[in-house]
C-alpha cells in the first residue's frame, strides 16, 4: 500500500501551511519527500521549478528546503552550538567569513546568543530544537519544513519554538508545519489533514476548527481553549477563532 496517495499542496514564501493527522497518516513520509530524502513513485514534487528526483539538482533542492525533524538530538552533530550551526555551510565549501556571517545571523534569529560555545547536550529541549532550526537557517533556505517540532518539549520550550515559527514567516520563509495539535495549526494560513495517506481536508484553519464531527475520525481533537473560544463565539462574544493564545482570549473577554 502506498504511504501517500494523490496528496497535493503548495507552499509560498511568507506562508505557513499546517499538515495534520494521526500517527501513521503519512505526515513524516511527506516531510522526507519535500527535499528529496524520499522519492515519489508517481506524480512529482517541485521546489521552485526543480524536480526533487533530479539527482543533479539535489544540492539545489536541499539549499532551498531546510528540514527540522521531531528529535533535535538526531540532527546535532558537533560539540558546540556554533560548530553545529556551521556544519552545513562548511559542507557547502563556503568561505570562512561567509560561514561566520551565517552562523552569527542564525544564532541571532533563534535567540541563542551567549550560548555559542555551549555543548549541545547541556541545552534545554527548547534550546536544542532552536539549535536544529538554526542549523537549517544557516543554509539560507527559502522553505523550512518542521516535523512535529514541539512534541518532545515542555510548555516553555513549546512557546519558544512556536514564537520562532511565527518570526520565520515574518522574515519571508515558507514554513510547512507538520503537527497533530490543532492549537499549533492556528498559526497557519492554510491546513491539510491526512488520514491513511490521503487528503481528507484542505482549507483555511478556521474551517478546520468547524469540522468538529469529522475530527475524531481523523485522529484530531479541538484543544480545550478552542472549545472555550467556540462556546463563547456561539454565545455572541466576538472572537478571532484562529488566535488561540490564552492572552488573546482574555483580552477579547475584557473588551
Amino acid at each position: 500500500m502506498a504511504a501517500l496517495r494523490e496528496v497535493s499542496l503548495a507552499l509560498e514564501p511568507g506562508e505557513i501551511v499546517a499538515v495534520l493527522g494521526a500517527n501513521g497518516s503519512g505526515k513524516s513520509t511527506l516531510v522526507r519527500m519535500t527535499n528529496g530524502l524520499l522519492g515519489a513513485d508517481s506524480g512529482s514534487i517541485t521546489v521552485d521549478g526543480i524536480d526533487t528526483r533530479d539527482q543533479a539538482r539535489t544540492r539545489d533542492v536541499r539549499e532551498l528546503v531546510g528540514v527540522v525533524f521531531q528529535h533535535p538530538d538526531d540532527q546535532i552533530v558537533a560539540t558546540s552550538v556554533e560548530d553545529d550551526i556551521a556544519f552545513g555551510p562548511e559542507n557547502l565549501g563556503l568561505p570562512r567569513d561567509e560561514i561566520r556571517r551565517r552562523v552569527d545571523q542564525a544564532i541571532e534569529s533563534v535567540g541563542l546568543g551567549g550560548l555559542e560555545r555551549r555543548e549541545p547536550h547541556l541545552l534545554s529541549g527548547g534550546q536544542k530544537q532552536r539549535l536544529a532550526i538554526a542549523g537549517a537557517l544557516a543554509m539560507r533556505p527559502r522553505y523550512v519544513v518542521m516535523d512535529e517540532p514541539t512534541s518532545m518539549l515542555d510548555p516553555e520550550g513549546r512557546s519558544e519554538v512556536l514564537a520562532l515559527i511565527g518570526s520565520l514567516r515574518a522574515a519571508g520563509h515558507g514554513v510547512l508545519l507538520v503537527t497533530h495539535d490543532l492549537a499549533e495549526a492556528a498559526l497557519a494560513d492554510h491546513a491539510l489533514v491526512l488520514s491513511k495517506g490521503e487528503t481528507v481536508f484542505e482549507g483555511r484553519v478556521e474551517e478546520l476548527f468547524g469540522a468538529t464531527h469529522d475530527l475524531p475520525a481523523w485522529g484530531l481533537e479541538l484543544p480545550p481553549i478552542a472549545v472555550i473560544a467556540r462556546t463563547l463565539a456561539d454565545s455572541g462574544v466576538p472572537l478571532n477563532l484562529t488566535d488561540l493564545r490564552p492572552a488573546a482570549l482574555a483580552e477579547a473577554l475584557c473588551r
